[in-house]
């Protein structure tokens, strides 16, 4: 095919299926780190939870197991799940019967 030359469809060659994920870590070996924080949060103190090697769907699904063992709202977002509130003992509490070894960061 010439430079610049358009073309309707795709070739097979080009239609390629993704590359399968790599092994995650295993939950135990993971670097979990629950940390509360104010910053940017307009004074109200979030517990941060960082370091979770999960897809969207894990995600979702373990936000939905703090939210409703802890009472309180949250969210996922980045990579990242934060918790209103200062939940670091219940938070850490459910990681590690999920599991995990998180650990306390931060004050």
């Amino acid at each position: 095919m010439p430079k610049g030359g358009w073309q309707e469809f795709s070739s097979a060659d080009s239609l390629q299926r993704p590359a399968a994920p790599a092994a995650s870590t295993p939950k135990a070996q993971q670097m979990v780190r629950v940390q509360p924080t104010r910053g940017g949060k307009g004074g109200k103190t979030v517990t941060v939870i960082r370091g979770l090697e999960l897809d969207a769907a894990g995600f979702k699904a373990l936000l939905k197991k703090l939210k409703t063992r802890i009472g309180s709202g949250g969210t996922a977002k980045d990579g990242v799940i934060e918790l209103q509130g200062d939940q670091v003992a219940l938070a850490l509490d459910l990681l590690t019967k999920e599991g995990y070894s998180p650990k306390r960061a931060g004050g």
